[in-house]
């Protein structure tokens, strides 16, 4: 708090600590309010607000924000290069109410304001099947062949299958002989080829649109097992040779950020699911989910994608 004294008025300066906000991109941000709760709930004398964003500026006058007489500001189709510290001062007078004495009193308050981008899902899964024995020429034959039927039950979603892998393991259960398993494990990714022409018919949602298609593509394949279930039990006379191990079904979930984009639950705990722009002086050059510190900082722009 810094007070000084000018001729006959009283100037008085309170600074307040940064609030963080988060803004999706390609969206309006919230209206940023230029005076805290308590201040809010008061009468305010010959109210003046100056708003100055991330680049030094003075925001009043400028396209991409929406400036309210009241001191609201809200920014317009936000970006990644918009990040950054939005401040307003402001400025009012109080009244002595039997001197009638003017004092100017300033405010200041500062949001740090980051883009962010919903996670792009993936799914792992894991399965298995019994198999006379580990040797049998026909399991990497069925493992082809699932693979295919696999991809062309999600295909029209421009997902497909990813790091597919299998391996056979001999298993003794209580009671039971030695058995042979496939634990068969794959990824359902939803960028197959093809998948950059739907996203640009909903490019300001693109991470909805992602995420929905691969969860339809999990459920899907979720219920393609669970019909070999049913037609193990209800279909086959003689049950064949390599056939699903029932109930071994199950899926793990798999988040990844864009480029320039990473998650921190301690920085970002308010948005800890969030892919938050990267910091001036980090970076994320893939789909990884942490923005790297660069060793020679050089970057001070957000959202970098290289030092």
């Amino acid at each position: 708090q810094l007070v000084w004294n000018l001729h006959f008025a009283s100037f008085t300066l309170f600074s307040c600590i940064a609030v963080n906000v988060y803004v999706k991109v390609f969206t309006n941000s919230p209206f940023l309010v230029c005076m805290d709760l308590a201040r809010s709930r008061e009468e305010v004398i010959d109210p003046k607000y100056l708003w100055i964003g991330p680049d030094g500026k003075n925001l009043e006058g400028q396209m991409y924000v929406n400036l309210t007489k009241t001191g609201k500001l809200m920014v317009m189709g936000f970006k990644e290069s918009m990040s950054g510290a939005y401040t307003c001062t402001l400025s009012h007078k109080i009244i002595e109410t039997t001197t009638q004495e003017e004092r100017v009193v300033f405010e200041a308050y500062k949001f740090m304001v980051y883009a962010y981008r919903e996670a792009d899902h993936a799914y792992q899964v894991f399965v298995r099947f019994t198999t006379r024995e580990c040797e049998l020429a026909a399991n990497s034959q069925f493992f082809e062949e699932l693979k295919k039927i696999l991809n062309n039950i999600i295909s029209d979603l421009t997902c497909h299958i990813l790091e597919s892998s299998y391996k056979c393991h001999s298993i003794k259960r209580p009671k039971q002989g030695l058995l042979h398993e496939l634990f068969v494990s794959f990824q359902v990714n939803p960028f197959a080829p093809g998948w950059e022409e739907v996203c640009h018919q909903v490019p300001y949602d693109c991470e909805d649109a992602t995420n929905m298609r691969v969860q339809e593509a999990r459920e899907r394949i979720g219920e393609f097992f669970n019909k070999q279930t049913y037609a193990l039990k209800h279909e086959f006379q003689t049950v064949p040779t390599i056939h699903y191990v029932d109930n071994s079904f199950s899926v793990t979930h798999i988040d990844s950020c864009r480029p320039g984009f990473g998650k921190n639950d301690i920085t970002h705990k308010n948005c800890a699911s969030c892919c938050v722009v990267c910091e001036p002086g980090t970076y994320s050059p893939n789909n990884e989910v942490t923005c790297q510190i660069c060793t020679r900082p050089r970057v001070k722009k957000y959202g970098a994608t290289s030092c």
